[in-house]
């Protein structure tokens, strides 16, 4: 997910160097809502990690 956030951060760079700016907006938006995504994902399976570790303990 990240890397597709990536892919459309660089899209957004690359579209408001053009002059695309309804372009650069919008692939700005989608990678920041993936961005977000990932880091909740991420962060629901270190929550998750850390249980199962102090349950094997």
């Amino acid at each position: 997910m990240l890397k597709w956030a990536l892919i459309f951060f660089v899209i957004s760079l690359i579209s408001g160097f053009l002059g695309f700016s309804g372009v650069s907006a919008a692939t700005a938006t989608i990678a920041r809502v993936l961005f977000f995504i990932a880091l909740i994902v991420f962060l629901v399976f270190l929550v998750l990690a850390f249980m199962a570790g102090s349950a094997v303990l």
